[in-house]
């Protein structure tokens, strides 16, 4: 697996970065396989080490617990998304442009690239809609929070709260709007696939839907 992307992450997540080693870089990727298919309560370091062929002393090198190895994940993923919407909006002037140029970001952030063979932005997406909310709705939030684990978070919601603001500097609830439209593209996609009464969208053409849906919602609101 050739590295060809690779973000700096809060340091308290890992023993070692596994951006780092072949063997780090091979772990990922069956820890977002696995997960996928398994779920994060069925997920196992030792199932992980059997997947791999390894052992589970070998997977303890990089990460203390399974809590933090999904942290990392979101983390990476919140960096992935970020570094998506930069790219795309570095040379657009018109800031409307720019907010639907990010939503269209954040909602085909699953999209596969070769930027990073050892993860599989698909699989990651289903991981992040399903199992997000579970590395920071926990008892420890506020003690991770003080280590920094959550950056990546608040410096993806700050690329979308910066763009709000040239659209409408007075506009006073650019951060709230900001984590509240990534939280709802990941609720309403899962609602859609899972839990449809809970949403309008339907499961035939779900995506584009859900993209015109959040740009009505975030625009209505923006010009209020």
């Amino acid at each position: 697996m050739s590295l060809k992307l690779r973000f700096e992450l809060p340091e308290k997540l890992f023993l070692r970065d596994p951006q780092d080693s072949s063997y780090g870089r091979r772990l990922l990727h069956a820890a977002v396989e696995l997960i996928d298919v398994l779920g994060f309560e069925s997920f196992t370091f030792r199932k992980l080490a059997k997947e791999m062929e390894s052992s589970e002393v070998s997977i303890y090198r990089y990460f203390e617990n399974k809590h933090l190895l999904l942290l990392y994940l979101n983390c990476w993923y919140w960096e992935w998304v970020t570094y998506l919407i930069d790219y795309q909006i570095t040379n657009i002037s018109d800031s409307r442009k720019k907010l639907k140029k990010t939503i269209h970001c954040l909602i085909h952030s699953n999209k596969e690239s070769e930027l990073s063979e050892y993860i599989n932005e698909g699989k990651l997406f289903n991981i992040i809609m399903k199992e997000s909310s579970k590395t920071y709705h926990i008892s420890d939030v506020d003690k991770e929070n003080k280590y920094g684990l959550f950056i990546p978070y608040k410096e993806l919601v700050g690329r979308i709260s910066k763009v709000i603001m040239e659209i409408n500097p007075k506009f006073k609830y650019a951060n709230s709007l900001g984590s509240t439209l990534f939280e709802m593209i990941n609720n309403q996609f899962y609602y859609s696939q899972h839990l449809p009464r809970l949403t309008s969208l339907k499961k035939k053409n779900t995506i584009k839907e859900l993209e015109e849906m959040v740009n009505h919602f975030a625009f209505a609101i923006i010009d209020y």
